[in-house]
């Protein structure tokens, strides 16, 4: 008998990761059919969605952007998102909207019961604690789209987690892994936005060239899988073909290899706990080459030790990291400061940072983000306001 259609709501779709999780399902069309569909503010291409995929619902995040006329419903702004994320006839919700905005959705989806494929890095940096619990008592499986933790679940499956003894994630290094720091000060957006090996959008793309991408997944990592942050390690793998590993207290070591292709873990989710066949680009061993692996330069990259400190501050300081590094890299994407002044700005919001005692919740959460929206923007006038966009000599 034939498996029922997994009727999918993407929040994100037209971002990359929900471009490619369209690709996946058109792919698929005996598995998988859209049921909602959600885009940031651009009207045109989720429009073009629309009329392709046929989805019952859309919504659009900013709640003022022009969109004419839409031959279904049209939500519109953070109600609307959480409207779409617990629609009753959605059977899983793929978090692909990037930054805070993917938090309340998110916990809208899990409220409602539905199992989430989670793309968005941010949502259990922010939040790890009040995510993970309300998913425990809702009985939903958060679903890791990211490669690393992809494949950290992969690895995982069949194993007793008191067996689990490490994790190592792995890194590509970005664009500027072998440069040297005083380099690193002349580098432009545009060479920040050229991924070696993967395909991004422009906020993760930046993130992973200052490696704080690799930080956030540290904090992820310690929330999705339950271990504490000495036993998260990673290594850089400029290959970006293994892409996590997982050791045993036997001293077994686990990995997970495949083309650095998103889609393929974006499958692996929607297709969850069965393996759908590869439409893909699979490995030829004859062909790959060497695989090496090398430690961090924290020293040049400094967003992987400060992601790290503010995981082990707990509390609302992974808030603070997440939204100062949001702000930093609208800031360099804009030219208005240059690449090594994103950790300068995420390390001075974190020293200036002050928690107010409260409970660890949502609005206290809410609270910190603001706080650190706002500090960074001053700091970025006040020190950087006459400081031109570097150029390469």
């Amino acid at each position: 008998m034939d498996a029922p259609l997994k009727r999918i709501a993407i929040l994100g779709s037209t971002g990359s990761i929900g471009r490619q999780t369209l690709e996946v399902i058109a792919a698929n069309p005996e598995r998988f059919a859209v049921r909602a569909l959600a885009a940031g503010r651009d009207a045109a291409a989720l429009l073009e969605q629309v009329r392709r995929f046929r989805p019952a619902l859309a919504c659009l995040a900013d709640p003022h952007a022009p969109a004419g006329d839409f031959p279904i419903p049209l939500l519109r702004g953070e109600e609307g998102l959480q409207a779409l994320a617990s629609d009753p006839l959605a059977d899983l919700v793929v978090v692909a909207t990037p930054g805070a905005a993917g938090l309340v959705p998110t916990l809208a989806a899990i409220r409602a019961g539905k199992q989430v494929a989670l793309a968005n890095k941010e949502v259990l940096v922010m939040a790890g604690e009040i995510v993970t619990a309300e998913a425990a008592r809702h009985g939903v499986t958060l679903r890791p789209i990211d490669s690393e933790h992809s494949a950290i679940w992969q690895c995982l499956q069949g194993e007793a987690h008191q067996a689990l003894e490490r994790i190592i994630l792995t890194a590509s290094g970005g664009p500027f892994r072998t440069w040297p720091r005083e380099a690193l000060a002349r580098v432009t957006p545009e060479e920040a936005l050229r991924h070696p090996t993967w395909r991004m959008g422009p906020k993760v793309t930046v993130d992973s060239a200052t490696l704080l991408n690799k930080g956030m997944e540290i904090i992820e990592a310690h929330w999705l899988f339950g271990l504490p942050y000495p036993r998260i390690e990673v290594v850089v793998h400029p290959q970006s073909i293994v892409h996590s590993l997982v050791e045993f207290h036997d001293g077994s070591v686990k990995a997970q290899l495949g083309f650095p292709d998103m889609r393929l873990p974006i499958q692996y989710a929607l297709g969850y706990p069965e393996r759908l066949p590869t439409r893909y680009t699979a490995l030829d061993w004859k062909t790959v080459g060497p695989l090496t692996f090398e430690p961090v330069d924290t020293e040049r990259f400094p967003c992987l030790r400060l992601a790290r400190e503010a995981g082990e501050k707990g509390a609302t300081y992974p808030a603070v990291l997440a939204a100062a590094d949001e702000v930093a890299v609208e800031l360099f994407l804009q030219g208005r400061i240059g690449f090594l002044d994103i950790p300068r700005c995420i390390e001075e919001a974190l020293a200036a940072y002050a928690p107010m005692p409260a409970p660890l919740d949502l609005e206290a959460i809410q609270a910190a983000d603001a706080w650190a929206r706002a500090f960074v923007r001053a700091q970025a006038s006040r020190h950087f306001a006459n400081r031109n966009t570097p150029q390469r000599p």
